[in-house]
């Protein structure tokens, strides 16, 4: 739509035969046409400043996901070369040899539970 066309006004009525509009109704055309004018501008001009916030956000997030995936390549090769690692360590390790239940937990002893869980007795 151009600007500054009147195509859309439907609220303008042509003047009836043998009468003239008066002066006071041509000045208040012209203010609503140029309200609507500045109103149409102001329009475009935050549509223009929204695209152009998305736009900003859009490259934002566009880099912030190329740093997340190149650090999520990096984490990968840094898990599969400690995994590596811990591979190849694990025979030579004594430490990490199988151990038994019996060996995780000492063996239970009823007098080992009852001399450290003990009721004080109150006199009154």
């Amino acid at each position: 739509m151009a600007q500054g066309s009147d195509s859309n006004d439907t609220s303008y009525k042509s003047p009836s035969p043998g009468s003239r509009p008066s002066s006071s109704d041509d000045a208040k055309k012209v203010m609503r046409r140029e309200k609507n004018r500045i109103a149409a501008q102001k329009s475009r001009m935050r549509q223009t400043q929204k695209a152009d916030s998305l736009h900003l956000e859009s490259e934002n997030l566009e880099k912030e996901n190329a740093a997340l995936k190149k650090e999520v390549k990096q984490l990968t090769e840094e898990a599969k070369y400690l995994s590596s690692v811990l591979s190849s360590h694990e025979p030579l390790c004594t430490g990490l040899a199988p151990q038994t239940p019996e060996l995780l937990y000492p063996p239970h002893h009823s007098s080992y539970h009852h001399q450290h869980i003990t009721v004080p007795h109150y006199q009154h």
